[in-house]
């Protein structure tokens, strides 16, 4: 009987053995994780760039990363890709902001090529993160789980201190900004708006999130329903934005050039902004309701 019950098992276990191996001989190997590579003007410093008496470009060159510098300290909006602290600390030590002075850590959206560096920023600063619901998800999981992006864009997570609810205030001595909800590009998305000085008078600077759907499904999402809904709402939003001087995270979204110098080489407000974008979404819906058509 221990005969046969053994004969059974190494029979069992060579049989086993044989569907692995033939398995194995079936299927091609998993595919090599890639690393998120972005093109290089994203990831070429700059030096501190003025925007407005108070407002600096530190960033890269077509990656902005505004500082405002107040009585109290500092706001930092936006860092950039994850290999970009140590360049950030740099500028800002340059402009005379030590690490204690940043007090504040803003952002657009929570994509690694926009909060990439917040967390290391938030280690080395001490710095308060603020955020809303929506984005403060996707920062805590470092990216992972993106909607539109899997787990593609990936960034050290962050943790956030303070949440915001639409149109709240964010105030920090004579420092003044305020954050409008202008989901589409991430259901988190942020405009910022706040008052400075440039060439001798007043001006309302917007600080406004990406309006582009860059690979997006935006028919019959299950991760994002109202996707489309979103975007329409959010142009006509960024239409009324106060904004005499328009910034985007990519600068050339806002007809922005950082290098030795800060220039909006086509004079760009909010309106034909949200204008443009609206064109390219109602483009790429056109063309992603003709390829369901075609099937």
């Amino acid at each position: 009987m221990k005969g046969i019950f053994l004969a059974t098992t190494m029979a069992g276990a060579l049989a086993v053995t044989a569907a692995a191996t033939a398995l194995a001989t079936e299927y091609a190997p998993l595919p090599q994780l890639q690393a998120y590579e972005v093109p290089e003007a994203w990831r070429r410093p700059v030096a501190p760039l003025r925007i407005a008496e108070r407002t600096w470009q530190i960033g890269t060159e077509e990656l902005t990363s505004l500082l405002l510098k107040g009585s109290d300290g500092a706001i930092l909006i936006d860092g950039g890709m994850p290999q970009s602290a140590d360049h950030l600390l740099a500028n800002m030590k340059a402009l005379g902001v030590e690490p204690t002075d940043l007090k504040l850590i803003l952002h657009s959206h929570a994509h690694g090529d926009h909060a990439g560096p917040l967390a290391a920023l938030q280690r080395a600063t001490g710095a308060r993160v603020v955020s809303n619901a929506e984005s403060a998800v996707l920062l805590a999981r470092g990216g992972a789980d993106d909607i539109h992006f899997g787990d593609g864009i990936l960034f050290p997570p962050v943790k956030a201190d303070r949440l915001l609810q639409d149109g709240e205030r964010v105030e920090l001595g004579d420092l003044h900004l305020q954050v409008h909800f202008i989901p589409g590009h991430t259901p988190g998305s942020m405009a910022w708006t706040w008052r400075d000085r440039g060439d001798g008078r007043d001006v309302n600077i917007a600080y406004v999130d990406s309006l582009s759907a860059p690979g997006y499904q935006l028919i019959d999402n299950p991760r994002y329903p109202k996707i489309v809904e979103d975007y329409r709402s959010t142009f006509a939003r960024v239409r009324e934005l106060p904004c005499d001087l328009l910034l985007t995270p990519h600068p050339p979204a806002s007809s922005w050039a950082f290098k030795t110098e800060a220039k909006q080489v086509e004079p760009l407000g909010c309106r034909t902004y949200a204008d443009r974008a609206e064109v390219k979404l109602d483009a790429q819906l056109a063309d992603q309701r003709k390829k369901i058509q075609s099937k």
